[in-house]
């Protein structure tokens, strides 16, 4: 098929080939083709416009880990793709295939000192799959077919194009890309072989899920492959849900037990980063640390870590568990171990249900998911940003379908809230979507409310407001018996930031409030905050600040 007009008349067919639904941007000149192919395709590509160029990038983001497809960003030139830098390493670290296209000073005019003029690639190069200039209008469509399909080969993650202005408001025919084929790949029989060894003779094996097992669209497989040899695993991450709340096998809230007394750890779909103890798992006064499995999508995520592996495999994770089930045959389950752990379980749970429902004047973090987690359908999808309060809910949520739970992942970026609530919303039009934000992190993105109300989109934003950086505050104290630059304005009215913008909220100080207040959230139709103000003495328990 041939296609002829402007660099957004060559780019719109190319997305949509690739199953990009919409465009998440901020307004800039250099950008206009983009928007005026979206216009006037056929259909018209839905436009979404936010107040930060970060939250577009968070948006799309939410649109691909939520619905395992691309999401695009529309960035104008100089700061507009600088703004979001952090939102782009964010989908990076996490696996994410966010397309993110940029503006760019003419080409014709280009070491002139033109407005906004800088070299966009050289800056991304470290945080995405490909970051390139096309140099021409006619290289439009074999650019963007080439970007999105590197964004969603495994390992998936951002990658960036930028277009010249002049060459953009340009006029080309150009060929448009075959259409987009998936290409699984087979993991090797003889490592699956050597993994099947070590499972087969392991009596406390632990298998840990994390998000890749999600975006790879291996959740069945992963789910079926736990019961079927009744290993106890833990969750992680977008893993969250695989095996959902009260599963007999879930042991996620045993996790350190369970970690520490497996002979045998089989980490799928996540690196062996600080969020693992870097791949060491076992008694800390053990002389050889636990053995560890490795079970990535992608030959590139093999090892790190401070652990060799004792086995490895790479590819298609559904092969994966379907090839390691077909290499143990009918190796028995191990009901003893399962037992003990679900023995643990059983026990941190009710110590749990009597933190969720403390019952302190000064409200406990925890009381709020007390009350926030019985009102939630078993869709809704929960957004963390922030994190002393958030780390409450990392501890206490278990979802109940795996795709339902966004977090920041391993880069820690906070202000990730409003925009992926903008994105879930695009994602799942008729489910709860509730964020979570510490007040530290409600600062960075709060603005974006505008954006939700503009677009008509409500959602819920719950604020734990301890009037500090909690996660700096306590630990600081600890370090030196005091603490600087760690306090933000004690009960601060976001609530009003929010009302102010055109949404709804209210402010909360006593628990025998919340629930009601959470009932007036979930039934709004707009943007809808609860700012509830929580006990400052009270922190997350920590043992690492690595």
């Amino acid at each position: 098929m041939e296609l002829s007009g402007s660099g957004g008349d060559l780019a719109l067919p190319v997305l949509r080939a690739h199953g990009v639904r919409e465009m998440f941007t901020l307004s800039g000149g250099h950008v206009f083709p983009l928007y005026d192919g979206a216009v006037k395709a056929d259909p018209p590509m839905p436009l979404f416009d936010v107040r930060h160029e970060q939250s577009a990038v968070f948006a799309a983001e939410a649109v691909a880990r939520l619905e395992r497809r691309p999401g695009l960003a529309v960035l104008t030139a100089g700061p507009g793709v600088t703004n979001g830098v952090s939102a782009i390493t964010t989908a990076h670290f996490n696996g994410s295939p966010v397309l993110v296209l940029g503006g760019r000073a003419p080409a014709g005019l280009w070491g002139a000192g033109s407005l906004q003029e800088l070299d966009h690639p050289q800056i991304l190069a470290p945080v995405t799959k490909l970051a390139t200039t096309a140099p021409t209008t006619a290289d439009v469509p074999a650019y963007l077919d080439r970007a999105l399909r590197l964004a969603t080969t495994p390992h998936r993650g951002p990658t960036f194009v930028d277009f010249p202005i002049d060459e953009l408001f340009g006029d080309a025919e150009a060929a448009l890309p075959p259409p987009p084929e998936r290409t699984r790949l087979a993991p090797d029989g003889g490592d699956l072989d050597r993994v099947a060894d070590l499972l087969r003779s392991s009596v406390r094996p632990v298998l840990i899920l994390g998000s890749d097992v999600w975006t790879d669209g291996a959740e069945e497989s992963a789910r079926l492959f736990a019961e079927t040899f009744s290993i106890p695993t833990v969750t992680n991450g977008q893993g969250r849900g695989v095996l959902p709340a009260g599963h007999p096998l879930l042991v996620t809230k045993a996790r350190g037990q369970a970690l520490g007394g497996a002979d045998l750890v089989l980490v799928a779909g996540t690196p062996l980063d600080f969020r693992l103890g870097f791949g060491r798992f076992g008694s800390p006064d053990a002389d050889d640390p636990t053995p560890v499995v490795h079970l990535v999508d992608a030959p590139d995520r093999l090892g790190g870590g401070l652990v060799q592996p004792a086995a490895t495999a790479a590819g298609d994770l559904s092969a994966i568990f379907s090839g390691l089930a077909d290499a143990l045959g009918d190796r028995p389950g191990r009901p003893e171990w399962a037992a003990h752990l679900q023995g643990l379980v059983a026990s941190r749970a009710a110590k749990d249900t009597d933190l969720l429902a403390t019952d302190t004047p000064d409200i406990h973090p925890a009381r709020i998911l007390g009350e926030l987690l019985p009102r939630l359908d078993p869709d809704a999808v929960m957004i963390g940003d922030g994190g002393d309060f958030v780390s409450w809910a990392g501890r206490l949520v278990e979802p109940r379908r795996p795709g339902c739970w966004l977090d920041p992942g391993p880069y820690g970026c906070l202000g990730t809230g409003l925009g992926y609530a903008f994105g879930a919303r695009v994602a799942r039009p008729d489910a709860q979507i509730v964020a979570l934000l510490g007040d530290g992190a409600a600062g960075f993105s709060l603005m974006d409310v505008d954006s939700l109300v503009r677009h008509r989109m409500p959602v819920v934003l719950v604020v734990g407001n301890n009037g500090m950086w909690g996660l700096e505050k306590h630990p600081m104290q600890a370090l030196y018996g005091y603490d600087v630059v760690a306090d933000l304005a004690p009960q601060c009215r976001y609530d009003e930031v929010v009302t102010a913008l055109g949404g709804a909220g209210e402010i909360v100080t006593r628990p025998e409030d919340i629930g009601p207040a959470l009932d007036r959230a979930l039934a709004a139709d707009a943007p809808y905050l609860v700012n509830v103000v929580t006990d400052p003495t009270v922190a997350y328990p920590r043992t690492t600040m690595l």
